[in-house]
């Protein structure tokens, strides 16, 4: 008998581990995962958007209109943050996978960590200004990033 054939890629896997760390975001519209990989194919760390730790998410606002300070925008972390500081190890070198192409301020995470790929599933706010400055930021910073395709 040889070994079956319809495995999933080592990309497929580890976009479905930060599909599965979103599930665990309790905001009510956009849930963000990320898992950074090493050169090795192993998982150092993983996230999801959320408050930081030790805040009531049931004291904040997880409204994404209104007044900014009565707004989710100033309290969240995201995904890509969570995961940088969950990382087992500096992730330098290292292979970001996110659910939603990072944001401005996520890009100077991903930059001074230094990881050096971002592979997201969705870009839905690619012409936003934030998105913009992001992709600006990653290219000046030498970071490669393309979209997941299991292809």
């Amino acid at each position: 008998m040889s070994k079956r054939n319809d495995y999933i890629s080592w990309s497929e896997y580890f976009m479905e581990i930060a599909k599965l760390s979103a599930k665990r975001s309790k905001d009510p519209s956009t849930q963000v995962g990320s898992c950074i990989v090493n050169t090795e194919n192993k998982i150092v760390g993983i996230g999801y958007n959320g408050f930081p730790n030790g805040i009531d998410d049931n004291e904040l606002s997880w409204s994404r209109d209104g007044e900014y300070l009565d707004t989710k925008y100033p309290y969240v972390c995201h995904a890509e943050m969570n995961a940088i500081i969950n990382c087992t190890m500096l992730p330098k070198g290292c292979t970001i996978y996110v659910t939603l192409f990072p944001c401005n301020e996520c890009a100077k995470l991903v930059i001074q960590s230094g990881i050096k790929k971002v592979v997201y599933l969705s870009d839905k706010y690619k012409d936003s200004s934030n998105m913009i400055a992001s992709r600006t930021l990653l290219e000046m910073g030498g970071v490669e990033f393309t979209q997941f395709s299991n292809i």
